[in-house]
């Protein structure tokens, strides 16, 4: 089911605006706003009991927030009649009635939302489940529910979609189907919009971030822009003349950190061709210069330490 970029969708943007929910005396949610655009793979990422699900839920209309809005091209999502036209969902693979089979589960949405009946083998083709579209959901493994969720998310051939832990439960195949139907999704203008606590997964699939903790924004920017505000950033130096290189560096401004083995050095603050190009002007000879980047892993774990509500000991 290739398609060419669907017209229109360039306005179907995702925004949240002071967003807040909160249960009795707990604030799930505090206060949020950030937009997620069309033509990118936007990753949602936070701590467990970050306020992922919650948001998504009242984007879809299926919580109403304490104060605040929340609105998908221009309108709130429960003013669409038809809702699987306009976003497509999947946030529990599990909410689906086990006696059903898929291609019933599926037709049933179909005239719901009066969509023609062949989008029902159109999207069971799509997500690999057609030798199974006649089987109870209820005999279905988690990663075939959730290929029969990404199926009932598409089955409007919406412009805005949206994913809860999609890749849960899947084998290696599956989380490598599914890297690429979010990119092609993207592809063709839609809107995509992605939770997952896979960092590797998000790492390479997201084009942009939104991170919150505690129910509140920390970042809502490319995913490049993230991680490149990590420490973990810097350049590693070999030499033989530590000491040396150590005093020239310090002069210009960088931070050194001799590393466990013997002339080697991890410096923050200059980059490698600045660095390589001091070396050369006091005649230190270097052995190595590598420009060491952060993993998502490793950005998020910094930037959201403070926002952990569930923090287990360290290991021994």
């Amino acid at each position: 089911m290739n398609r060419a970029p669907r017209p229109g969708t360039v306005g179907h943007v995702i925004e949240v605006n002071e967003l807040t929910k909160r249960y009795g005396d707990k604030t799930a949610v505090d206060r949020l706003s950030f937009t997620v655009r069309p033509g990118r793979v936007t990753g949602f990422l936070g701590p467990n009991g970050a306020g992922k699900t919650t948001t998504l839920r009242m984007i879809l209309g299926l919580e109403a927030p304490t104060t605040g809005t929340t609105a998908v091209g221009g309108v709130p999502f429960r003013s669409h009649a038809r809702g699987l036209r306009h976003v497509g969902a999947l946030l529990d693979a599990h909410q689906v009635h086990g006696g059903r089979t898929a291609r019933a589960h599926l037709a049933a949405l179909a005239r719901s939302n009066g969509l023609p009946v062949r989008r029902v083998a159109e999207v069971l083709d799509e997500v690999g489940l057609t030798d199974a579209a006649g089987r109870r959901i209820g005999g279905f493994s988690l990663g075939m529910k959730q290929r029969l969720g990404v199926a009932t998310a598409l089955l409007g051939d919406p412009p805005v979609l949206m994913f809860d832990e999609p890749v849960n439960g899947m084998d290696p195949e599956g989380v490598l189907w599914m890297r690429h139907l979010f990119r092609r999704l993207a592809a063709e203008g839609r809107t995509v919009f992605l939770s997952s606590h896979l960092m590797s997964e998000m790492e390479n699939t997201a084009d942009d971030l939104v991170v919150i903790g505690r129910g509140r924004l920390i970042a809502a920017e490319p995913l490049r822009e993230f991680a490149a505000r990590s420490a973990g950033l810097g350049v590693v130096v070999a030499t033989p003349q530590a000491a040396e290189l150590t005093g020239v560096l310090t002069a210009a401004g960088a931070s050194v950190e001799p590393s466990a083995d013997a002339g080697r050095l991890t410096v923050t603050g200059l980059p490698a061709d600045r660095i390589g190009a001091l070396a050369l002007d006091h005649r230190i000879a270097l052995t190595e210069l590598t420009t060491r980047t952060a993993s998502l892993e490793e950005a998020f774990m910094e930037l959201t330490a403070d926002s952990v509500e569930y923090l287990a000991g360290r290991p021994r």
